[in-house]
């Protein structure tokens, strides 16, 4: 093709080739400025679930939205008034109906596969190293350890802006250490390489425990325990939100995930035993009391 049809689909092979995940724009553990594709991924489960993005679901994408616009474009240029005067009645064409029917079935059979298998590894939890609860609140998060994990619950609240500039002034870390809506008081922390199960509920509305990095998302119900699960295979913090629309403060209820060896992990715990031994007495905040940021 040549002229303007030639010059439409290049343009749309360009804009196909800019929307390709790639790692400068992808962030560690949160989202980049200008971000086009996924997160960079810390787990087995969220590596495969970009593999299937990429090499599965955007080819495919690609390929129908460029074969559509060929067809937009040819029937512009082919059956315009000018150049088809007498238009044309078919109505039927049989080899034509089995081909948009049998090649659909195909590519969803082909899409199906790799996506149940996918499906399985992330329903399937496999014997947790740590399992930790994380609850959710009108509008923050409560996590809770196990006792052979040490026995207690902290209550996780985002760092309003204040409190961020606090905290860099203080010295405690660097602007970019504190990103303005993910920066929380406190922090999960687990080990890395270890198989971690969260069991998830909520204590008075729909929410959603929700970590891009780790291809982890799972509803919050209240009067009901859902799990899910994470092996972070690098060290660092990732942050993750609320992903379900749960009133007024909805976009202010993040949580953070901090991964660390296994040495860092066990003198935390020591540590977390001794500040977090209390906090349990804590009032409890509902959707009917403002919270604190």
């Amino acid at each position: 093709m040549r002229g303007l049809p030639a010059r439409m689909l290049t343009g749309a092979g360009l804009l196909g080739l800019a929307g390709l995940p790639s790692a400068a724009w992808a962030g560690m553990g949160q989202p980049s400025p200008w971000q086009m594709g996924l997160q960079t991924p810390a787990t087995p489960i969220a590596e495969n679930t970009q593999w299937f993005h990429d090499a599965i679901l955007l080819p495919i994408i690609t390929v129908i939205s460029l074969f559509v616009l060929l067809l937009l474009v040819m029937v512009v240029a082919k059956f315009k008034a000018s150049k088809n005067p007498v238009p044309s009645k078919t109505t039927h064409h049989a080899g034509l109906e089995v081909a948009w029917t049998l090649i659909p079935v195909l590519i969803l059979v082909a899409i199906a596969v790799p996506s149940f298998r996918l499906l399985r590894d992330q329903v399937t939890i496999p014997k947790a190293d740590l399992t930790i609860k994380a609850t959710g609140y009108a509008w923050y998060w409560k996590f809770t350890y196990p006792k052979d994990a040490g026995g207690f619950e902290f209550e996780v609240r985002m760092l309003s802006d204040e409190e961020r500039a606090a905290a860099v002034k203080a010295g405690k870390g660097k602007e970019a250490d504190f990103p303005r809506l993910l920066a929380v008081d406190n922090e999960v922390v687990v080990p890395v390489n270890k198989t971690v199960a969260v069991q998830v509920t909520a204590g008075d509305v729909l929410h959603a425990f929700a970590v891009p990095s780790f291809a982890v998302k799972a509803d919050a119900v209240p009067g009901r325990l859902n799990q899910t699960w994470f092996r972070a295979t690098k060290e660092g913090i990732f942050y993750g939100q609320c992903s379900e629309l749960c009133g007024k403060d909805h976009a202010f209820m993040p949580l953070a995930i901090r991964v660390v060896s296994q040495e860092k992990y066990d003198a935390w715990l020591a540590d977390a035993k001794k500040k977090y031994a209390r906090i349990g007495d804590a009032p409890v905040q509902t959707a009917q009391t403002d919270p604190v940021r």
